[in-house]
């Protein structure tokens, strides 16, 4: 699924441009934790968040997240932001919870990084 079909299952807003909406993700994985981030990732996913510091985008580098998806209407700072445009980490904002996120998600057939929905 690419980037731009994500951000309109989840009627998200780009917190910077230009972003590359070509973006292919694969797999979605959704934590406040950082640390399970950086345990179970697989790589090439959509990290959904509620967690908003600076800390989420060291992680994403960290773990080749590909993108990742502010819930509960949060949005990170102006500092944080800028931190993720200069690594070329996409950032959008929802205002979906995140258990409703990623259940959209999983209806349109992205898997977690077992490789299944169910």
């Amino acid at each position: 699924m690419q980037l731009w079909e994500v951000k309109g299952i989840l009627e998200a807003e780009l917190l910077w441009e230009p972003v590359d909406l070509q973006l292919e993700i694969e797999m979605v994985e959704a934590a406040d934790l950082m640390s399970d981030v950086l345990t179970q990732s697989l790589g090439g996913e959509l990290l959904i968040t509620g967690l908003i510091n600076s800390q989420v985008i060291w992680t994403a580098e960290m773990a080749d997240i590909k993108a990742i998806a502010f819930v509960h209407g949060k949005s990170p700072d102006r500092e944080t932001i800028e931190l993720a445009k200069n690594k070329g980490i996409p950032l959008l904002a929802t205002k979906l919870f995140m258990y409703e996120a990623c259940a959209r998600l999983a209806m349109r057939g992205l898997t977690g990084s077992s490789g299944t929905i169910w």
